[in-house]
């Protein structure tokens, strides 16, 4: 469930733009206005009001909150404003064009494979080609070392059936299959991106279950003790964990963000802003659950100002 709160009555497009329009005048930036209007509105309703202020004023509203705004607060308001197909894509970007491919990293590619839906993953792929003149595949292959590029791109470019249904047959076998890899200390084995990368959530979940039964360990489990590249085991424990429970994936994102000294803005961001119209409500529930604190009261007491504002703005909470 979204938690974003959308008010009953929501003023037009043109409205909303020369609200902002006035937020953005005067010495100063009414960033109190922008949170109003941007952290309340939903996918359609963002996308419309930045067709208006373009029609309106002649400027593209993405160009004027990264001028007018700055710091985390501004590169949260802009990553929410964006298409959330062109968000992912320029994550994906970002972590792609960086000199530290680290498999902290690497996991905003696992997330947009392996947590959103399959359209969602296709328009992804298409606004990747339109914006860096590169498919998402060709640059994860050019740019990541193997095996996990062969991971990846295997994920990257699946298109899986997402209705709700699963062959326990089939899930057995394959939960066989999945054993013989491990056993032979070949995570990187064809089966093993095969049942990844083309197998449905649904299935893949039955997928799990069944090799837990069948084998006494989850999958998790015996990916983790299998020797071998220690960064692969910890790439396809991410994938395991990111199609069985989404929400605890991200409710980790957000707590390993804010633990230890410093925050992480950037994951916390993006824990926050990429499933607050998609599961952060039940993200919010497993954080509970996972940590006895609640994620709302961790954020309060991690970061600061408009920011904080915005996050909360987002996650429910009336500012």
């Amino acid at each position: 469930m979204a938690t974003i709160r959308v008010p009953d009555e929501v003023p037009s497009p043109a409205q909303d733009s020369e609200t902002l329009n006035q937020a953005f005048r005067g010495w100063g930036t009414d960033e109190k206005a922008i949170i109003r209007v941007l952290g309340k509105r939903n996918e359609s309703q963002r996308k419309s009001i930045r067709e208006s202020y373009k029609e309106i004023y002649g400027k593209d509203l993405i160009d004027v909150l990264t001028s007018e705004l700055s710091g985390d607060f501004m590169k949260a308001v802009v990553l929410w404003t964006y298409d959330p197909a062109e968000r992912d894509a320029r994550l994906a970007n970002n972590v792609l064009n960086g000199k530290k491919k680290s498999i902290e990293k690497l996991k905003i590619i696992v997330e947009i494979s392996c947590t959103t839906s399959p359209n969602h993953l296709i328009a992804v792929r298409k606004a990747y080609c339109s914006l860096f003149d590169s498919s998402l595949e060709e640059h994860i292959a050019s740019s990541v070392p193997f095996p996990l590029a062969k991971v990846l791109v295997t994920l990257a470019t699946s298109f899986r059936y997402d209705k709700d249904m699963a062959d326990t047959e089939v899930a057995t076998i394959e939960a066989g299959m999945l054993r013989e890899a491990i056993t032979a200390k070949q995570l990187d084995h064809d089966h093993v991106l095969y049942i990844l990368g083309t197998r449905s959530i649904y299935q893949l979940r039955a997928t799990f279950v069944a090799y837990k039964q069948s084998y006494g360990n989850t999958l998790d489990k015996d990916v983790d003790g299998c020797p071998g590249d220690s960064d692969l085991k910890s790439l396809l424990q991410m994938v395991i964990l990111c199609i069985e429970s989404p929400e605890k994936h991200f409710a980790k994102v957000v707590r390993d963000s804010i633990e230890g000294f410093g925050t992480d803005e950037d994951s916390l961001t993006r824990g926050i802003v990429t499933r607050a119209e998609i599961d952060l409500m039940k993200a919010r529930g497993e954080y509970f659950n996972m940590y006895n604190t609640s994620m709302d009261n961790a954020i309060i007491g991690d970061v600061s100002g408009d920011y904080k504002d915005f996050l909360l703005t987002l996650l429910g909470s009336n500012i």
